[in-house]
């Protein structure tokens, strides 16, 4: 999963607010405020009260978007509290304002995403709300899960913002905070007893916790609690595949779409097991002492996490065959596989039938892997030569590396070395997982999948190389929300960084398609738009795949020749 903090689009320090906003209607338990001037917000801005289940809330309306920012959906996790689910929220009386992102969950270098978002804090269980009307129209509920691998991230980064597509399409966004790292995954179940069952998954129980506030509030915000889609891109996609598996938030929504986050494997609970004795030997703590973690403070353990990871024997390993991401060593803190609460892998060994009536978006961008090559200033990748390639591979692939090279120069006779080892390199992390998700949907026959791959190439050109960036993984994320034509926020140590998605004429139409695409899926489980190709259904052994671009269109079985490939190794 990507860590998203050392490149300038992806670091999310500033949110900007300059996106274009609409008129709502207001009725029912929704109050119109003043112009009044409110917490320091600017006299000619208008607030609107909404009634939730817990007290009031007031939020604010520009042009034609009403916004509230802040949300707590659920109680305390700090102190006792610390590595359990999340408890219940407490009611308030008065109005409390929601104009400003509440503290993302705490992780390194204390991060900040957005425009006013204060720095990241143990309470983090708050959420944001962008919405055209808050009229109890029913609208779609497209519920966010941000990426950053489940380490890093917020729900407030700024080009995830939701104005454009909640104003373009009449849809309601929701995007939360949740627990990350160590204080949302560290597992104690077999260390510290049943008081602690629900450790490591505190964090996805986290989004549960917040898809069940959805479902009790949003109508007040104009959604529809029975038309809700979860979606989510890199450790995004990964957090969607665990809610999508979670017994116990079944009911919570509609549809789904994993985006460039295969997560068709978790922790095993004997792993999870090793890593927090990992964690109490980094404290000079035993297992009789577990429960002073309790005690510890949240800077120190993120340090911690972060020291677990540098002597982590082995990492994540990525298998030559259709196994996406298996977690084989300790000293990662990602969802468990504990037997209860996530009682299965999310896609292995099958698809979940708890949700075989839900429909699933799945899909990659084409050269994931060219963003985290970026991301390490690995620029001897973007300017290999065939006999640099060829040793890289050998290296990374041991005895296979011949047939994997051979099969891809043959199915891509015009790539560079370079291009040829992005392809390799993103099929292993980010498709040949993907593969495995439509497949195993597919096999319940029930409701449909769909797969997508996302083409369109940024002209960013890669610093100290004359290689483009491609369709890298994350600069899908401004064009399914309509966010392409944001300024990135500028940087003060480097103030001459380029814009990660480039600045070719065709995003614009590209973001269109996208937008509306996955609006329409949100609204109807089936993704598609104007003037473009029907997006069929995923079969076998069709695989029907859109191909999203300035000018979409829908491949069968694309790359086939490499799949086959692939198919051989895993067999």
């Amino acid at each position: 999963m990507p860590s998203d903090r050392d490149y300038p689009l992806l670091d999310r320090r500033r949110f900007l607010t300059n996106s274009s906003m609409a008129l709502a209607a207001i009725a029912g338990r929704s109050v119109l405020g003043s112009t009044e001037l409110v917490r320091g917000r600017p006299a000619a801005t208008e607030t609107v009260e909404v009634e939730t289940a817990y007290g009031r809330l007031r939020g604010t309306r520009q042009r034609d978007l009403i916004t509230f920012k802040g949300v707590p959906y659920a109680g305390s996790v700090a102190g006792e509290n610390r590595f359990k689910a999340p408890p219940p929220l407490k009611p308030w009386t008065g109005i409390r304002d929601a104009f400003t992102p509440g503290p993302p969950s705490f992780q390194p270098s204390k991060p900040s995403f957005g425009k006013e978002e204060p720095f990241p804090s143990e309470d983090c269980l708050v959420l944001n709300i962008w919405t055209p009307a808050v009229d109890h129209r029913r609208r779609p509920v497209m519920f966010y899960n941000h990426g950053g691998g489940f380490v890093v991230g917020s729900g407030s980064t700024w080009y995830q913002d939701g104005s454009n597509i909640a104003r373009k399409y009449d849809v309601v966004v929701v995007a939360s905070n949740h627990r990350l790292g160590l204080l949302g995954y560290l597992f104690l179940a077999d260390i510290a007893g049943e008081e602690y069952a629900t450790s490591g998954n505190q964090g996805i129980l986290d989004i549960e916790a917040a898809l069940k506030w959805v479902n009790e509030n949003i109508e007040a915000f104009g959604g529809d609690p029975r038309n809700v889609m979860v979606f989510g891109e890199s450790g995004g996609g990964a957090k969607t595949a665990c809610i999508y598996a979670l017994p116990t938030a079944k009911d919570c929504f509609n549809k789904a779409s994993i985006e460039s986050g295969p997560g068709v494997h978790m922790s095993p609970r004997d792993v999870a097991t090793k890593t927090t004795k990992m964690v109490l030997d980094e404290l000079g703590l035993s297992e009789n002492d577990v429960l002073k973690l309790r005690e510890v403070p949240a800077e120190k353990l993120v340090e911690v996490q972060g020291a677990i990871a540098q002597k982590r024997p082995g990492g994540l390993s990525l298998s030559g065959g259709r196994q996406g991401m298996v977690v084989s060593q300790p000293g990662g803190f990602i969802p468990v596989v504990d037997g209860t609460y996530l009682p299965h892998h999310p896609f292995d060994p099958t698809a979940p039938a708890i949700s075989r009536d839900k429909p699933l978006i799945v899909g990659t961008n084409k050269d994931e892997m060219a963003f985290f090559l970026l991301e390490r200033k690995d620029t001897d990748a973007f300017t290999l030569t065939d006999e640099r390639l060829q040793t890289r591979l050998t290296t990374e692939l041991g005895p296979n590396a011949e047939k994997i090279l051979a099969t891809y120069r043959k199915s891509r006779p015009t790539a560079s070395p370079a291009d040829l080892y992005v392809a390799i390199t993103t099929a292993r992390a980010m498709w040949l997982g993907s593969l495995e998700i439509a497949e195993k949907k597919f096999s319940q026959n029930a409701a449909p999948v769909y797969m997508y791959m996302f083409t369109h190439s940024s002209n960013l050109v890669v610093p100290g190389t004359n290689h483009q960036l491609g369709a890298a993984h994350a600069t899908e994320i401004w064009y399914k929300f309509d966010n392409v034509d944001l300024e990135a926020p500028k940087d003060p140590n480097n103030p001459s960084r380029p814009g990660l998605i480039g600045t070719d004429a065709d995003r614009r139409r590209t973001a269109l398609n996208m937008s509306e695409m996955w609006t329409t899926f949100a609204r109807t489980g089936h993704p598609g738009a104007k003037g473009q190709p029907s997006w069929p259904a995923y079969t076998l052994p069709k695989r029907s795949t859109m191909m999203i671009d300035a000018q979409c269109k829908v491949e069968d079985d694309p790359f086939h020749q490499e799949r086959a490939m692939w198919d051989a190794l895993s067999s």
